[in-house]
């Protein structure tokens, strides 16, 4: 049985229910704190198994890609040294050509009688010094010869290693490739020809590498800018790089909690506004999204980017763009993970 006490409460409760929907402003959004999503799926990545296996895919593919630029540029350094030998080659043979030819005319005999046909003393000391020198840079020439020989097969062995090893990582990345695609198509990841890509970006500084030219593995143990997490050197090093560039507007880097790149201080999200994350409302934050992304982009390999996510898109190193349908739309921010 319903009491006047109860309707009161009840008709108080809808009024100010009331009220405070018509207290928010129509058409305008509140500022997130963080990017809009499902925060117990986390927003800023894919399910956690396709996280998992585009972490792997993409770092064994970025691993690859540094041998297979490390073997390249050896490569190069092994066909000028090749090339130097096999000048030096054509150099030599016809000069020691000439060496064997003479000999085989004069025979074994021909400096004993070179030195006996002397007509007194002196003109055979001269002869026979002549004869000595004469030796000395043919042996030289002949030396020389053999360590050129050696040096150009040497050469032409490691050419042929570095092929073979070239092969086996482009194979490798190939591979990480077709891994990649089956994992994005669990979230409509259909490859796209265009994508936000421009020559005109800003070049960062690169971020140190391994002296085989891979990256280091690295630990969150820098302190987050953004918050009061942490971060890798890594991702500290691409978000200054892209402050540097001129991309000032809100950023939020380390999030406790839940999987893929932001607890582990590998991951930020570049908001379109100077304070929180909403959608993009204008050409203004639109274009911004889309700036910040192309500088991303160009500058992955420098940065040592794993993935970007924006507007719907995902661009990975080994797949390029392709369409985006994960637990957020990336409409209100850029997301960037890092090895």
């Amino acid at each position: 049985m319903t009491t006047p006490s109860n309707r009161w409460l009840t008709t108080t409760l809808a009024v100010l229910a009331t009220a405070a929907l018509l207290a928010a402003p129509l058409g305008a959004p509140t500022a997130a704190a963080q990017p809009s999503g499902d925060a117990t799926a986390n927003e800023d990545g894919p399910p956690p198994l396709l996280g998992d296996v585009l972490e792997q895919a993409g770092r064994t593919y970025l691993d690859a890609k540094a041998k297979l630029d490390q073997s390249t540029k050896r490569q190069l350094v092994l066909n000028l040294d090749l090339r130097r030998a096999e000048n030096r080659l054509a150099e030599l043979t016809p000069q020691v050509e000439q060496i064997a030819a003479q000999s085989y005319r004069t025979g074994r005999i021909g400096p004993a009688a070179m030195l006996l046909n002397s007509a007194s003393p002196d003109s055979f000391f001269d002869r026979a010094a002549t004869l000595d020198e004469l030796n000395i840079i043919n042996g030289k020439r002949v030396a020389e010869l053999a360590q050129v020989v050696n040096e150009a097969a040497r050469a032409k062995e490691a050419i042929d290693a570095e092929v073979r090893d070239q092969r086996k990582q482009v194979a490798v990345m190939n591979a990480q490739k077709k891994e990649a695609e089956r994992a994005l198509a669990l979230v409509g990841g259909r490859s796209l020809t265009g994508g936000f890509v421009s020559a005109t970006s800003p070049v960062a500084r690169p971020a140190p590498r391994t002296s085989s030219g891979g990256w280091p593995s690295e630990s969150c143990s820098q302190d987050d800018p953004t918050t009061a997490g942490c971060l890798t050197p890594r991702t500290l090093h691409a978000y200054r790089e892209v402050k540097r560039a001129g991309f000032n507007r809100f950023v939020g880097c380390h999030r406790s909690g839940g999987p893929f790149e932001h607890p582990k201080g590998r991951a930020c999200d570049w908001s379109l506004r100077n304070s929180g994350f909403t959608p993009a409302r204008n050409q203004d934050e639109r274009t911004y999204g889309n700036n910040l992304t192309a500088f991303l982009v160009r500058n992955a390999d420098r940065l040592g980017i794993l993935y970007v996510i924006w507007n719907r898109q995902i661009w990975l190193p080994s797949n390029g763009w392709s369409s985006y349908s994960g637990a957020s739309d990336h409409t209100d921010h850029v997301h960037m993970s890092m090895l």
